[in-house]
């Protein structure tokens, strides 16, 4: 480690994480070898030997504090095997991991070896304590004569340290038969320090059963997922994709569910289908959260038990930001009136809850307990009222559970939070609203701004609009912007103000298409309304 004099290295003398992800692999077997001990003899219960590559799904880290971070990797060498153990010979096998301050790895700070196996799906969650607040790290692994991508990472400020600031992207709803995960390679070029992903990281289908309106370019392993095999299995074909490996490798994540890891449009104990007798679906939601756990970058502490799991949780980036990542499925009442877009008085019910009241009393303390420069909801449906043509609202949205979106809004108002900023996913399409404190009321204050992701792919490739002629917007006056392009929302938090970006790409039916910012957004410091800036290159 360095010594306490040692300063954080500048941007300048940063290397890129672009030159780190082109030539971690170039290292190879030879970098590690001058850093690493010889690989380690076979354990007592160890398996046979991998052959091939077992390193295919890439690397991630994620839920960073000030003196640590997870580190995460799962063994594959055939990762379509129908079993889900991505051809794995079985039993145990240790795998090493190192983390370092340089991306050659020539000042290793902590290593060590965890083991893994057929029972954790060959997944590896290594809780990396003892680091540097506030630094930049890099890190990988080895099992045998294999040395996996490096990835790169990063802890969080102390408390109470604001710092220079903060760049966060976060992205939504990516459907691998829908195209090209090109979003995801444009947003690790953009060098994130966090990275938040809002739900729909995957989708439960068997191949062609949702086809996009530009039709599906590639087509998914497997059948419906229901089986923890088979959930696996669909985890390991989403990795396959070297854009969303590289996401991974760029910067840590915070990541939260939304209803396709699971079932489309879930609710509590509800399947999607309810009239259609599905007397397993407890099993196939345990199976369900088994393989999310096993697959993403979260701690031991959201390892699921049975067909429940702890996601809601507060990361703190320094006294900038607090991240509130909340659970929007898992407590939630069933969809009023049959679910859909509804004039429905049972919405408005306020006794009816979208995060159950464990979560919400636990939100409501967040917020007053709370000494953060920007308090952040990282969460997966829409939160501002909207209505359609109709006069409708989304019964899957916050507008199907009134009182909690009012309750909520209340909470962090009487709690005197500075700058409430909420984050949303799942709708496939670009918004930038304004939340009201009473949205019947057209001169009613702005209480908070709302950020909404389109997808990375869901839905195909979209199409630009002209806001001045959305009948979304005329509708709604308190929603500034709409895009229905596909790709990603980067962020740059810094002491007096939030710039949301709103990046898109050409197509995603074609690989490699071009990213450009279709708007940019500015929420400053106490003023809580959206000011449309010029966009950002």
């Amino acid at each position: 480690m360095p010594g306490t004099g040692e300063k954080s290295p500048s941007a300048a003398a940063t290397p890129s994480r672009r030159t780190v992800l082109a030539g971690s692999a170039a290292l190879g077997a030879a970098g590690l070898a001058t850093t690493l001990p010889p690989a380690a003899s076979a354990a007592p219960g160890a398996g046979r030997p991998v052959t091939g590559d077992p390193f295919t799904l890439g690397v991630a880290s994620g839920e960073p504090d000030s003196q640590g971070v997870v580190l995460w990797t799962r063994l594959a060498p055939s990762p379509l095997a129908e079993d889900g153990l991505g051809g794995m010979p079985g039993g145990a096998v240790d795998v090493e991991w190192e983390i370092a301050l340089d991306e050659r790895f020539r000042r290793v700070v902590r290593r060590g070896v965890e083991r893994t196996g057929p029972e954790e799906g060959y997944a590896v969650h290594v809780e990396v304590a003892g680091l540097r607040p506030g630094w930049e790290y890099f890190y990988r692994f080895r099992s045998g004569r294999h040395v996996s991508p490096a990835g790169r990472t990063r802890t969080t400020p102390l408390p109470g340290v604001l710092g220079a600031g903060l760049t966060m992207c976060f992205a939504s709803c990516s459907q691998f038969e829908h195209g090209y995960f090109t979003a995801y390679s444009h947003l690790a070029a953009d060098e994130p320090d966090l990275v938040l992903h809002l739900g729909d990281y995957l989708y439960e289908y068997k191949p062609q059963v949702y086809v996009s309106p530009d039709g599906n370019v590639r087509d998914h392993a497997g059948p419906e997922t229901e089986t923890l095999a088979n959930y696996r299995q669909r985890y390991a074909q989403y990795r396959t994709d070297a854009d969303l490996r590289a996401a991974h490798a760029a910067a840590p994540w915070l990541v939260v569910p939304d209803d396709h890891e699971v079932d489309n449009n879930w609710a509590g104990d509800v399947h999607e289908k309810p009239e259609i007798p599905q007397p397993d679906f407890l099993q196939r939601r345990a199976n369900a959260f088994r393989a999310y756990y096993e697959n993403m970058p979260l701690r031991r502490r959201s390892r699921p038990r049975g067909s429940t799991i702890q996601l809601y949780r507060t990361v703190a980036w320094g006294s900038l930001a607090n991240f509130h990542m909340l659970d929007t499925r898992q407590y939630r009442d069933d969809q009023a009136c049959d679910d859909g877009w509804k004039v429905c008085e049972d919405s408005a019910d306020p006794a009816r809850t979208l995060t159950g009241d464990e979560q919400e009393t636990w939100l409501l303390r967040q917020f007053r307990r709370s000494r953060a420069r920007w308090d952040v909801l990282g969460q997966q449906v829409f939160f501002a009222r909207r209505v359609n043509a109709s006069g409708a609202n989304s019964m899957d949205a916050w507008d199907g559970y009134k009182g909690s979106q009012e309750r909520v809004t209340e909470g962090w108002l009487d709690a005197g939070v500075r700058n409430p900023v909420v984050l949303t996913g799942d709708v496939h399409t670009h918004w930038a609203n304004e939340l009201k404190a009473n949205y019947a009321d057209p001169d009613s204050p702005v209480v908070g701004a709302e950020l909404v992701t389109t997808s990375i792919t869901s839905g195909g490739n979209g199409a630009d609009s002209d806001p001045a002629q959305d009948p979304n917007l005329a509708r709604n006056p308190h929603i500034k912007f709409r895009n229905n392009q596909r790709g990603y929302v980067r962020t740059r938090i810094t002491r007096d103000a939030l710039r949301a970006d709103f990046r898109v790409v050409q197509r995603v039916t074609e690989p490699g298409s071009p990213v450009s910012t279709r708007a940019s957004f500015v929420i400053a410091d106490r003023h809580r309304g959206l000011t449309e800036v010029s966009p950002s290159p």
